[in-house]
């Protein structure tokens, strides 16, 4: 079964991190990565660009409305995500545990719905 595993983290704590910080957290990601992609759970993943990046699209009769930023203020932002796959909820767990990021933010995991074409 394939999870997503939705990374949180606090904007803010990037600009007072220091570049040795910041070095160190990038490696762990690629230690992390290469860990997964080694055992055929990685499927796919990736950064996000900071939250003054985003859009926010909804659509209200029949019309479109767009706004910047996320959908919602809250104290950690979405940073980045993996898709992989999973035997079930708690191996799903298991890997997001080890995600370097949900030492200092958290990390949400949900199971892919499948869909089936009409």
């Amino acid at each position: 079964m394939q999870y997503l595993l939705l990374i949180y983290v606090n904007e803010q704590n990037s600009t007072t991190s220091t570049d040795a910080d910041r070095g160190t957290m990038s490696n762990d990601y690629r230690v992390f990565t290469d860990g997964i992609a080694k055992s055929g759970h990685y499927k796919g993943g990736n950064a996000l660009q900071s939250t003054k990046t985003a859009t926010t699209v909804r659509v209200r009769d029949g019309k479109r409305q767009t706004t910047d930023g996320p959908f919602a203020e809250t104290r950690e932002q979405l940073g980045g995500y993996y898709l992989v796959d999973a035997k079930d909820l708690d191996e799903a767990i298991g890997i997001a545990e080890r995600i370097p990021g949900a030492k200092t933010g958290s990390v949400e995991v949900r199971p892919i719905q499948s869909m089936t074409a009409a």
